[in-house]
């Protein structure tokens, strides 16, 4: 067929698709990485049908290291796979200053996003339980950036509106259920907080209010897998 109509063919799979226009509470971006990190998912063999164990006890072991960055080997070693070409190019997507380490954290959250993506919440809550204070689950925004940038697979993200209207008492952090009630009274809060302020985005009107697809997607960590 792609012969026939002279046009390439891409290697992303129906998944891809379904992940790229699914409506959860934060839809994707037409840029996000995250179909980059899907794919790579596969090549790995960690996209099975087992994903809700390996969620399970990647998000238990990532809240255990507490912000420790790994190596190569000690996040291959955290996957129980072996350091090979694939590997390297999952790395790269978190090592994003090349700095030869990365947030475990970061990759569980994108796990869940790949496997759950209609399921955004879920997410949240998750990295809000990797990232929390031991003493009362609250996160910065520093934090709470990380968070939803890595949710949503892009490089750069403001949040600060966002933090600062749901910390109404400005104590510097926020907790889930702060945020989930947030959310609850501003279900477009993404259009308002997010979209409006971050680059890559295709359209920040609210009547976009489902996921993009870029038919000639180009993952914004490309030259790093190059």
């Amino acid at each position: 067929m792609a012969k026939a109509l002279q046009v390439p063919v891409t290697d992303y799979s129906f998944e891809d698709c379904q992940l790229a226009t699914a409506q959860g509470q934060v839809r994707l971006p037409v840029d996000t990485c995250l179909l980059e990190f899907s794919k790579l998912l596969r090549s790995l063999g960690l996209k099975r049908v087992n994903w809700e164990k390996l969620l399970q006890d990647y998000g238990k072991r990532a809240r255990s290291l507490q912000g420790q960055r790994l190596s190569l080997e000690d996040f291959g070693r955290f996957l129980e796979l072996p350091v090979s070409l694939e590997l390297r190019h999952m790395f790269a997507l978190f090592d994003e200053n090349e700095e030869h380490s990365m947030d475990v954290r970061e990759f569980v959250i994108a796990f869940s996003v790949v496997c759950r993506p209609a399921k955004t919440l879920d997410t949240i809550r998750l990295a809000f339980q990797m990232f929390g204070a031991e003493q009362d689950g609250a996160i910065t925004e520093s934090e709470l950036m990380c968070i939803l940038r890595t949710a949503l697979g892009l490089g750069e993200l403001k949040v600060s509106r966002l933090f600062r209207a749901i910390d109404e008492e400005d104590s510097g952090k926020i907790s889930f259920e702060s945020f989930r009630e947030f959310v609850d009274q501003h279900p477009d809060f993404g259009e308002q907080y997010l979209y409006s302020d971050s680059a890559g985005f295709g359209s920040s009107s609210p009547s976009h209010a489902t996921n993009g697809f870029c038919a000639d997607f180009s993952p914004c960590e490309q030259k790093k897998l190059d």
